[in-house]
């Protein structure tokens, strides 16, 4: 899925390539689902004859501002991208339309050829991407409601401490609300997590204060650098949980494994030897493994007893063994 790196990727490829051009022609699917609150040919018209001006981001949202509005804006969805004919525009990991694809791609939803004959392609395989005609972008829902953007407006780290001291939700939950802080997904938010130590279910409130102001370092560190790289993951750090992290697969990071568990309605991967749940949530979890054991226990203790020749000798050996298992639970 992409997140702020990914999208701002596409963005400075138009921002580069496409801005002080004309739009020669344009051809949007007939797609509803995803061309929502507009008719192609109205979306056509609208951009036919005008000039890109600038490729503009907010979270995981662009929009073309025109030489006069409306303008289009481009919610990326799960696989949302922009193909660029011609340029090589960095694609995401499991990106749905490849290269060997016919052009424009089957998948296209709005495509565009400049006056320079430059063409340009907003793609979406999988249908849970958003093209909309808005006169202004910002001052609207979805854009309108977006937090503070991630890369350019991440909150000053004694206001994100304390931000985050009033908050009562698993911290991994806050990360990918868009209302609270805006781009950062599924796997930005398991990457933050790992390289700060804090375990994705973790509440945020009770972080301390150097837990805090560890994740708003790793934020900065993480966006910062996948931007920088145009967020192409094979220019990622090795020791990033990135590159281990995909196919819900046991496996490794850095000598350390890897599990599954479900955070905020997603799958996040994180390492339990360094992500531990702390204060009640870990004592919480101490109390639920110890009655976990006490039941296997019980389930022992009550399993058939032994063949009709041992009988005697194994009741016997079976009632040492429970009084001595009773005696070690007395003493934990």
């Amino acid at each position: 899925m992409p997140e702020l790196p990914e999208v701002e990727a596409a963005r400075r490829a138009i921002e580069e390539h496409c801005t002080g051009k004309k739009i020669a022609a344009c051809s949007v699917a007939d797609d509803p689902k995803v061309i929502e609150g507009v008719s192609r040919a109205d979306l056509e018209a609208a951009l036919f004859g005008k000039t890109i001006l600038a490729a503009l981001r907010k979270g995981k949202s662009l929009w073309l501002r025109l030489d006069s509005p409306p303008f289009p804006t481009f919610q990326f969805g799960m696989a949302g991208a922009v193909y660029i004919k011609g340029v090589a525009v960095t694609k995401y990991k499991r990106s749905a339309v490849s290269d060997a694809d016919e052009w424009p791609s089957k998948h296209s939803k709005v495509f565009i050829e400049l006056d320079d004959g430059l063409e340009f392609s907003f793609t979406d395989k999988r249908r849970f991407a958003r093209v909309r005609l808005l006169e202004d972008p910002e001052s609207v829902p979805p854009i309108s409601e977006l937090g503070p953007d991630a890369l350019l407006q991440l909150m000053p780290v004694g206001d994100f401490v304390e931000s985050l001291s009033k908050k009562r939700t698993a911290i991994k939950a806050l990360l990918l609300d868009q209302r609270y802080i805006s781009g950062i997904g599924n796997w930005i938010a398991d990457e933050v997590l790992y390289q700060a130590k804090i375990h994705p279910l973790q509440i945020a409130s009770s972080l301390s204060k150097e837990c805090c102001k560890s994740l708003h370092r790793c934020i900065r560190e993480v966006i910062e650098y996948a931007v920088e790289v145009d967020a192409d993951s094979n220019r990622f750090p090795i020791e990033w949980l990135f590159h281990f992290r995909w196919g819900k697969r046991s496996g490794e990071v850095n000598g350390m494994k890897i599990e599954f568990i479900t955070a905020a309605g997603r799958t996040s991967a994180y390492v339990p030897e360094l992500q531990k749940l702390t204060g009640k949530q870990s004592e919480e979890v101490s109390r639920k493994k110890s009655t976990e054991v006490l039941s296997d226990k019980n389930v022992d203790a009550e399993e058939p007893p032994p063949s009709e020749k041992e009988e005697a000798y194994e009741t016997s050996k079976k009632n040492r063994i429970s009084s001595k298992g009773w005696q070690r639970n007395m003493v934990q």
